[in-house]
């Protein structure tokens, strides 16, 4: 046996015309890493994820034949919504898969990739001006849960899925679809995932995710994931990352820049930066990475649930991405910011990814230090003048 098709970060495909080696680029490994990695092996990785092009011994094809194609993952139903009920006039929309998870194939608008996550209409209503920020190369994106620290299930196209029962999408419209999954080994505990335009600002769809038990008894450790890997245009694989609202998330657990970290609340993770993990950062890059979110909502008795809301959207500048993370009293998020000047006005666009219901409190809207500066300089310019007057 041998792989002829491995799927690349770069969105190519890399053929084995020796259908004993593998070709791969540098931007493969990310990809090939997060395989290997779920399943408890990274020396193959840790050893060659820095060398540009190498050629693989089929002892590693075989394992990743082992582990299920690398390629696209499973074939998912799905569909795209948008922030207003005429595509024509919308500006922001989100492709999502009937396991809950983004980077649907189905009825794809971006021009930059295969598959629409989270896109940004970069003009006028023509299919080609519509770009994605998460599905570009690897469509790293996606979520899971665990219980009592041994149960879990998740789904992530890149990654695969595990554990999950599917339900058929359901209040399908042009603005909103749900969700409905549960654990394949551990039936009553179900997750409802609502999508729909935010009430509070239309820059922004809110996925309102229920958590419910009702296996017949309590159920412990409760845990939430969502990560994925911003690949923000007109930069895919090269943006800024920012994180904010860490130190007042109560009920969060782990979060770093590793977006292409695995779905599963049980497996271990870490940041592709030390320095991200569990803390805020602003602006870390440029680099091809995410954002990882875990969080403990502790236990849940039978028959009862746990309502949360995650945030995904975009805007044309930082100011107005802030505006409307304050709109919707986002209490975590993170921006993804193109490397094309992004960091220092968010435009062309910034794209958000956020939370509320998970124990902190609104972040509102955080001015940058610069910003802080100027404000310091005239505070002390007023009393400077008061105390001439005064004299």
């Amino acid at each position: 046996m041998y792989v002829e098709r491995l799927y690349s970060r770069s969105g190519e495909v890399a053929k084995n015309p020796y259908k004993s080696l593998i070709l791969l680029s540098s931007k493969s490994w990310p990809n090939l890493c997060y395989q290997l990695f779920r399943q408890g092996n990274t020396a193959v990785c840790t050893a060659k994820k820095e060398v540009p092009m190498k050629l693989i011994n089929s002892t590693v094809a075989m394992a990743v034949l082992a582990l299920g194609s690398i390629v696209a993952g499973a074939a998912h139903a799905g569909t795209v919504i948008y922030n207003n009920a005429i595509p024509a006039n919308a500006t922001v929309a989100l492709g999502v898969n009937d396991d809950g998870s983004l980077n649907t194939s189905t009825g794809n608008i971006a021009a930059n990739s295969s598959r629409t996550g989270l896109a940004y209409n970069f003009g006028t209503a023509e299919a080609s001006n519509w770009r994605d920020s998460t599905s570009p190369g690897c469509f790293c994106e996606g979520w899971g849960v665990s219980v009592n620290g041994t149960t879990s299930g998740y789904a992530n196209v890149a990654g695969g899925g595990a554990n999950l029962t599917v339900g058929a999408l359901a209040n399908v419209s042009g603005t909103s679809v749900t969700t409905t999954t549960s654990l394949t080994s551990l039936m009553g505990l179900t997750v409802t995932q609502a999508y729909a335009v935010s009430g509070a600002t239309s820059a922004l769809f809110q996925n309102t995710v229920t958590i419910t038990n009702n296996t017949g008894a309590t159920v412990n450790d409760v845990k939430y994931v969502r990560v994925m890997d911003w690949d923000v245009p007109p930069t895919e694989f090269a943006e800024y990352v920012t994180i904010k609202g860490t130190a007042t998330t109560t009920l969060l657990e782990r979060s770093h820049n590793d977006g292409f970290d695995s779905s599963n609340p049980l497996v271990a993770t870490s940041g592709l930066n030390p320095a991200t993990e569990d803390v805020d950062f602003t602006d870390v890059g440029a680099a091809d990475h995410g954002a990882y979110f875990r969080f403990n909502f502790g236990s849940l008795d039978d028959g009862e649930s746990y309502t949360f809301s995650v945030f995904y959207g975009a805007a044309g500048s930082e100011a107005d991405a802030l505006a409307a993370v304050a709109a919707a009293d986002i209490e975590l998020y993170s921006f993804g910011q193109s490397s094309r000047g992004g960091e220092i006005t968010g435009s062309p666009a910034t794209f958000i990814f956020g939370f509320s219901g998970v124990g902190g409190v609104p972040v509102g809207e955080v001015p940058e230090p610069g910003s802080l500066a100027l404000v310091g300089l005239a505070l002390a310019g007023l009393c400077y003048a008061r105390r001439r007057q005064q004299a």
